[in-house]
């Protein structure tokens, strides 16, 4: 998984959390954590907050935290919150082709790679975020 994408720093951000729960964030705070613009901690969490993974508060005390108990929240649950897949098919940019064999091959690609996006759901779903939640974090604790 890259290090600087958006269900990485979900992901990152949610672990955190898990640690934490009754902690709020400011999307401040996370940016500096995370190494990007709190703009962007904004609008990926954004996302978790639309499919009820967490809530936001504005304000002074404002901030992120955990709309529901962590072990509830699957990486599947994250992935799909996201809508950033990591199989790519089913190209709607694609030109119609003339070639049976072509049309074909693409048809066959699209069916293999929906299959392949399936299973990475399903094997997400076995994951929970207390699941891979350290005990603890040396850069946080120092």
């Amino acid at each position: 998984m890259k290090r600087n994408s958006r269900l990485s720093l979900a992901l990152h951000t949610l672990s955190h959390m898990a640690g934490d729960p009754d902690r709020v964030r400011t999307s401040a705070d996370i940016a500096v954590h995370a190494g990007t613009n709190p703009v962007v901690v904004r609008r990926v969490l954004g996302k978790l907050r639309e499919a009820g993974l967490l809530s936001s508060e504005k304000g002074h005390a404002g901030g992120w935290r955990l709309a529901k108990p962590a072990r509830s929240i699957t990486l599947a649950d994250v992935y799909l919150a996201l809508d950033e897949r990591l199989v790519s098919g089913n190209d709607t940019d694609l030109e119609p082709s003339h070639c049976s064999v072509e049309t074909g091959l693409q048809m066959r690609v699209a069916e293999v790679l929906e299959e392949i996006e399936e299973s990475l759901v399903k094997r997400l779903r076995e994951t929970s975020i207390t699941d891979v939640h350290p005990k603890s974090c040396s850069y946080c604790d120092s």
